[in-house]
């Protein structure tokens, strides 16, 4: 057998050569799903952002501590959760792979800071009435009531947003400038509540949960970062406002 038949026998006898195989729990990009499931995505994405948005208004007008507080926020964290879990698959992020704890621990120190500059920021709204007014209004759900349901609420929907926001919207509209519209959906949904600073620190936030969204490839670092950044709100701020909402009450 010559030299060049010898060639074309191994060519014909060795399968082709692929790229590296993908990642476990890889998932596609949406844009590559077939037209109906992404056409469910964007149904289910519609419908969930619609009802996430009239639920989070309607539980931040009940009572600060009351069961239908509770039985709301709770509500519209299952609503989050539902909505972006049953649009589709959702990446979890390049932190899903052995050995990459630091892509853990990252996401973890990124919401201690991003805590820390909103610290300051609050130190600083204290002394403009409307902005004192409604961040203590809002404190007024973390210092009434159980402290165990007030966190597991705030964690619940922290995951959920993420899901939803980062995961199930992204998804949707990741062909387009994704960190801009998510942005703009996240802030007209806290715009439902009417507190003004809910939506400065939604919008701050989402650019902040978009851009490690795009850099991790998934949801994982983002919830993570909120995680942390709303438990250490919930723990830090209500002692700064206590005095300014005592005194608030003392002229009521």
């Amino acid at each position: 057998m010559t030299a060049i038949r010898r060639n074309r026998w191994r060519e014909r006898s060795t399968p082709a050569r692929q790229g590296p195989p993908p990642p476990p729990g890889h998932i596609p990009p949406a844009h590559a799903e077939p037209a109906t499931a992404r056409a469910w995505r964007r149904r289910a994405v519609t419908a969930t952002g619609i009802g996430g948005a009239g639920l989070l208004g309607i539980s931040l007008s009940t009572k600060a501590g009351s069961p239908q507080f509770y039985l709301l926020t709770m509500g519209l964290a299952g609503t989050w959760a539902a909505g972006a879990l049953s649009s589709g698959p959702l990446p979890l992020g390049s932190a899903q792979g052995p050995g990459n704890a630091r892509l853990v621990v990252m996401p973890v120190l990124t919401g201690a800071g991003a805590f820390g500059l909103f610290y300051s920021a609050a130190r600083l709204a204290r002394r403009i009435p409307p902005l004192n007014r409604a961040i203590s209004s809002v404190l007024d759900y973390a210092d009434d009531g159980s402290t165990a349901l007030v966190l597991l609420t705030a964690c619940a929907n922290g995951v959920a947003e993420e899901l939803f926001f980062r995961g199930a919207l992204w998804s949707v509209v990741e062909e387009s400038h994704p960190l801009v519209k998510t942005t703009l959906a996240y802030a007209a949904t806290t715009a439902a509540t009417r507190n003004p600073a809910l939506v400065l620190a939604g919008t701050a936030t989402s650019v902040l949960f978009g851009l490690q969204r795009r850099t991790s490839g998934g949801i994982l670092a983002p919830a993570l970062t909120h995680l942390t950044w709303s438990l250490l709100m919930l723990r830090y701020l209500p002692p700064l406002f206590q005095t300014s909402r005592r005194a608030e009450i003392t002229r009521c």
